[in-house]
């Protein structure tokens, strides 16, 4: 005979966590903060509390996984490693990502791009933000730091979807695998005309890096991570930016604030990762027996972290699912925490809340959601927007 805790879990459909997972988290909140799911075939972690607890440990909770999905799609990255191993590689690809960099180096290239962009269709009165701007302006930053030259903006789009696709098919779908086979062929062949353009002429990218780092990483480290890069790197700029896009437009006490003060998109973006964060799922494995949310874990127990859930965890975050700049101040995880804190984060920020969300505002004044279109999201594992059509008054 089942209990009340299993037959919800045992009910939990992947079609449903993609469409919506947020009503089934705040339910495992409260009902199995820890709890077997069948379809993820782990143990979902759904409180703030457990998260931030967890992450404190990576000698017990690895992110070094057995039979990881990443690491099938994407070969063995500093994501799936603890310890010396994952310093040893974080450290290697670190310096063009630390803040003094992004902001002397990068964030110039960044508002090239994003005007760019906005050149592009400004005069036309209607886009979809989602593939005109969000995508394609993760994408050419996203690039330029790495420093795959040369790189399309469609090809970077269709690689970071072909490896988050990889890496989140609990389905098993064997076209997905198939999809995220041929974009990682087609990135191994980026990163060896990189290497070979790099170790002859360094430059500041994050290849370049790895390459002259002082203990420098080999080919197929460099190949997995500029994948784990691609798939983690793109998406989130994007999926926040279009995000935080949507959310300004749809409350016009939050467009008059940030209107008034510039400075407040630092809270619209940290918001708007909080409110939908664009990695929502990550994978851990029990590295020794161990009690978490009242559930005792052996070893080998594999968990999914649920950080979209933890950033609407009602013991923390006061009314969760309302987009609201100036709640009180509290730590979301949309960044992951310890170790693994993310790598791209100063990046992030800079392309987000410095550079894309106050220039697009800025050129178009009267810029809203289309009254002809549908604002789509979906995802669990990876959640954003899937199309943000809008409408303004052309100059």
């Amino acid at each position: 005979m089942g209990t009340a805790h299993g037959d919800f879990a045992d009910s939990i459909s992947l079609t449903d966590l993609y469409a919506d997972p947020y009503p089934i988290y705040r339910t495992l909140r409260e009902i199995a903060p820890v709890a077997w799911v069948p379809v993820a075939g782990r143990y979902l972690v759904t409180r703030h509390q457990d998260i931030t607890a967890l992450e404190k440990q990576p000698e017990i909770f690895s992110a070094a996984e057995d039979g990881s999905l990443m690491t099938r799609v994407m070969g063995h990255t500093l994501l799936r490693k603890d310890g010396d191993a994952h310093r040893r590689e974080r450290a290697a690809a670190e310096p063009p990502l630390r803040p003094r960099i992004v902001e002397a180096h990068w964030r110039p290239k960044f508002e090239a791009n994003a005007n760019e962009l906005i050149d592009s269709f400004v005069d036309r009165g209607e886009a979809d933000l989602f593939d005109e701007f969000c995508g394609p302006l993760a994408a050419r930053n996203l690039a330029m730091v790495l420093g795959l030259d040369g790189v399309s903006d469609i090809d970077m789009q269709r690689w970071s979807q072909a490896m988050m696709d990889g890496g989140g098919n609990y389905a098993d779908d064997p076209e997905v695998w198939e999809r995220a086979r041929r974009a990682g062929d087609e990135i191994d062949a980026a990163v060896a005309d990189t290497v070979a353009r790099v170790s002859r002429t360094p430059d500041e990218s994050v290849i370049s890096a790895m390459i002259h780092a002082p203990d420098p990483l080999d080919i197929e480290q460099i190949r997995a991570n500029v994948k784990v890069f691609i798939g983690g790197g793109l998406n989130e700029p994007r999926d926040s930016m279009s995000v935080a896009i949507w959310a300004v437009l749809t409350n016009p006490a939050t467009r008059d604030a940030v209107v008034s003060d510039p400075s407040l998109w630092r809270s619209v973006f940290e918001e708007a990762i909080r409110w939908v964060a664009p990695i929502g799922m990550y994978p851990r494995q029990v590295a020794q027996r161990v009690e978490l949310g009242g559930v005792t874990l052996e070893p080998g127990s594999k968990l999914g972290i649920c950080v979209g859930s933890a950033n609407r965890d009602e013991s923390v975050f006061e009314r969760p699912d309302e987009f609201d700049i100036f709640r009180p101040s509290r730590p979301h995880v949309a960044f992951g925490g310890g170790p693994h804190f993310c790598l791209g984060t100063w990046v992030a920020r800079a392309q987000v809340a410095q550079v894309a969300l106050p220039t697009l505002f800025h050129r178009i004044a009267d810029l809203a959601v289309s009254p002809h279109g549908e604002v789509r999201l979906g995802g669990w594992v990876f959640r954003g927007l899937l199309t943000l059509p809008v409408v303004w008054t052309p100059s």
